[in-house]
């Protein structure tokens, strides 16, 4: 018989149910492994070979398919044309002609081989569908459960399969015992030989923008927008926010009343520690805001080089520095702004010793003692360069300097830039 009926269809159906494997993909996975079956109990790879069967009845059909030829040079392959015409009247050359194959010659070691390939076939299928079912979730945030422990990695339940969560997608400071609930944040999936592997994150920026959209209703909708994040491993995270509605408040939204909202990710981040920003296109106003939870008296900037120059209370110093200069750190990444702190105590004593220097190099000019170059520097004068390119009308208008005296300084200052001039060119010259 060429077609043999097998009780297949209620085991592909269950498969289906259980397993979610598509039936028909089952039926062609089961033809190309009655053809490889087959194949080998011949003992020959490369005879060319057709199986159908049927999804409605479970009927089996196979055919040996050989080539018209005029003189066949192998006979399990090709049919001479001759004999084709005896078969069928109207065979020509290169027609493939179909022979109708016994289902019982395959014998018992091809139908254990078919059954082997079958289960192959169905475990890679099943490697693919949980693939693709794991890559639809990249970039999501899944409820997990602590498993078990390889190493420092951790193996969290997910439900339908495991994912790893490795030892460098973990924050130091966070402690897990197995049976523990988490949060994770799908990273990525690779392929194994034991099957898809799905690797998670604890760290990634988009656990805790996830986070805000499940516990803030306004970050869900996008009226409160998180323009960026950035973390320490350890503990300290920053969270820069806008709001797109003058009626609604960033920060108080994603904090909530009493803190209600932060409290639960907090929670779920083992007590990490989350600084709300209010993030603004104008750099001293966001610089201003990263460096919260201290306060900025003042903030100078360089475009040019990217530079914030931040001045704090003396008692705000180490809280703006942070431990480890870890706030500053923080908001430097948030703004993107190299920032440089000083005190009131520190700007006043740089600014103490900036005026010595001044005084120190004004005194050494012929009419200046140092009242009168406390004077010059009161006025704004800061180099010997700028006395020399004075003039007498300038330096007369301040108090406590005549004429003869403003020329004598205008003059002195020429002679000690020339001074400086013939030195410099010296040590070139001995250079």
């Amino acid at each position: 018989m060429a077609e043999q009926p097998i009780e297949l269809l209620p085991v592909l159906e269950q498969i289906e149910r259980e397993k979610g494997i598509k039936k028909e993909d089952l039926l062609k996975t089961i033809e190309i492994a009655l053809v490889s079956a087959f194949r080998k109990h011949e003992g020959n790879k490369n005879l060319n070979l057709e199986v159908h069967l049927d999804e409605n009845t479970g009927k089996i059909k196979a055919y040996h398919v050989k080539k018209v030829v005029e003189k066949p040079t192998d006979t399990a392959m090709e049919i001479s044309l001759e004999d084709a015409l005896k078969l069928k009247p109207k065979a020509t050359l290169d027609m493939d002609l179909k022979f109708e194959i016994a289902i019982n010659e395959f014998g018992r070691i091809a139908a254990q081989t078919a059954k082997q390939v079958i289960i192959q076939k169905i475990r890679e299928i099943e490697k693919d569908n949980l693939f693709a079912e794991y890559t639809s979730k990249i970039g999501q945030v899944l409820n997990g459960m602590v498993y078990k422990f390889v190493g420092k990695n951790i193996i969290v339940d997910i439900g339908k399969g495991e994912a790893i969560l490795p030892v460098r997608e973990q924050c130091p400071r966070e402690r897990f015992n197995i049976g523990d609930r988490l949060k994770v944040y799908v990273l990525k999936v690779e392929k194994t030989p034991r099957g898809p592997q799905m690797v998670v994150s604890r760290l990634h920026p988009e656990l805790i923008k996830n986070l805000f959209r499940l516990e803030v209703p306004e970050v869900y909708d996008n009226t409160v927008e998180i323009k960026d994040i950035v973390r320490e491993p350890q503990s300290r995270i920053k969270v820069a926010v806008l709001s797109h509605n003058i009626k609604v408040d960033a920060i108080g939204s994603c904090v909530g009343v009493k803190g209600i909202r932060i409290k639960s990710i907090i929670q779920e981040l083992q007590g990490a520690r989350i600084d709300m920003v209010a993030y603004s296109n104008n750099a001293v106003q966001y610089i201003t805001s990263a460096l919260s939870p201290a306060k900025v008296l003042a903030v100078e900037i360089n475009e040019a080089e990217k530079r914030a120059s931040v001045l704090v209370a003396d008692d705000q110093l180490s809280l703006a520095i942070g431990k480890e200069g870890q706030n500053v750190r923080l908001a430097v990444k948030l703004t993107g702004w190299h920032i440089d702190i000083k005190s009131e105590s520190a700007k006043r004593a740089a600014a103490e010793a900036q005026k010595e220097q001044k005084m120190d190099d004004f005194t050494g000019l012929e009419g200046v003692g140092e009242k009168t170059a406390e004077i010059l520097v009161k006025a704004g004068f800061k180099t010997v360069d700028s006395l020399a390119n004075a003039t007498v009308e300038s330096l007369t208008a301040l108090q406590g300097i005549g004429g003869k005296t403003a020329q004598k300084i205008i003059d002195s200052a020429k002679k000690e830039l020339a001074t400086d001039g013939h030195r410099n060119d010296a040590e070139k010259t001995s250079v």
